[in-house]
């Protein structure tokens, strides 16, 4: 018969004695665990963000996206304080997400942000997340998020789609909506690749691409369907020129073994004077193909995200850092 262990629940303080010393610093260098948590791949912007004269735990951002998500901690009961600070930073952010981190919360705290939710657009999400530690038999202590208040999707998109969209744009943000969500649960279940639960979307309609995170800042793996075409890249975005161009031509001094490493020849496109730059590969297809195209399409670009996180991967080590 199997040895089974006794799990216990650590008090936080004995992890994390100072909230901002030590819990702030942990959190910002382990934001995947959140993500995990919360169904969102995100990218650390900087701690201690400033809101005019206040100051936000963590500021944070959809990977492959502007949107910010703005994080406020509290180890210990909710309180009315946290609550209006975690509305000031959301809307000194325009915050995509609003994620209050604490110990234990208030039932009147965790209906006010389901209130919220109700009440609000597919753009706004805010989070209730209690924070635990849980060690087996005096093992080290492992941190574990438990969500308790999160965003009803299907309010949300009823909410969005209003009165004014018209039918070809539901229809298309649909089609969207729908191939994105199988591709991003196929990665996420099968291949462990994202912690994405939802595809993005922008007033409640689904967009035409995706973007994973890499590892590295700035620097996403990409599949979208642009111009009736569906394509899977390297989309490298620092928003400073100079750095994304110097990224791409180390990578192309690497072009031949790259190639060679991916299997076939790739596009190179410096993008030069705009905002990004990427390297990838496309083909004939649209998100309004027939269901069996579609399908083929999905296994196309399951299989190149992972070769090209295979591939892509030690080259950026080397060259990023």
């Amino acid at each position: 018969m199997v040895s089974l262990g006794t799990i216990e629940r650590v008090d936080l303080r004995d992890v994390w004695p100072n909230e901002a010393q030590d819990f702030t610093p942990w959190l910002a260098n382990n934001l995947d665990k959140l993500g995990e948590a919360l169904g969102l791949d995100l990218q650390l912007q900087s701690n201690e963000a400033p809101v005019g004269s206040f100051s936000l735990d963590v500021l944070a951002q959809v990977v492959g996206s502007d949107r910010p998500v703005i994080i406020e901690n509290q180890l210990e009961a909710t309180n009315h304080i946290h609550l209006g600070q975690l509305l000031t930073y959301a809307a000194g952010y325009d915050a995509y997400a609003a994620v209050w981190l604490v110990r234990e919360f208030r039932d009147e705290h965790r209906q006010a942000l389901d209130w919220l939710n109700q009440r609000t657009g597919d753009d706004t999400q805010f989070f209730g997340v209690v924070v635990e530690a849980w060690s087996i038999d005096n093992s080290r202590p492992a941190p574990h998020f438990r969500v308790v208040a999160m965003p009803n999707d299907w309010q949300k998109q009823a909410i969005s789609a209003g009165p004014g969209d018209s039918g070809s744009q539901n229809a298309s943000g649909e089609a969207n909506r729908e191939f994105f969500q199988s591709l991003i649960d196929t990665l996420r279940e099968e291949h462990n690749y994202t912690n994405a639960r939802k595809p993005t979307s922008h007033r409640g309609r689904a967009l035409n691409f995706y973007s994973f995170s890499s590892g590295f800042r700035s620097i996403y793996f990409r599949a979208s369907f642009p111009r009736n075409k569906a394509s899977v890249e390297v989309y490298i975005d620092t928003e400073n020129s100079e750095a994304n161009d110097l990224l791409f031509a180390q990578l192309e001094e690497r072009k031949s073994q790259i190639e060679t490493e991916i299997g076939q020849p790739l596009e190179w496109d410096s993008k030069i004077d705009r905002r990004a730059v990427s390297i990838g590969v496309s083909r004939d297809g649209s998100v309004d193909d027939a269901s069996d195209v579609l399908e083929e399409l999905q296994a196309w670009m399951v299989e190149r995200l992972l070769t090209f996180k295979r591939v892509f991967t030690p080259h950026l080590q080397e060259l990023v850092e």
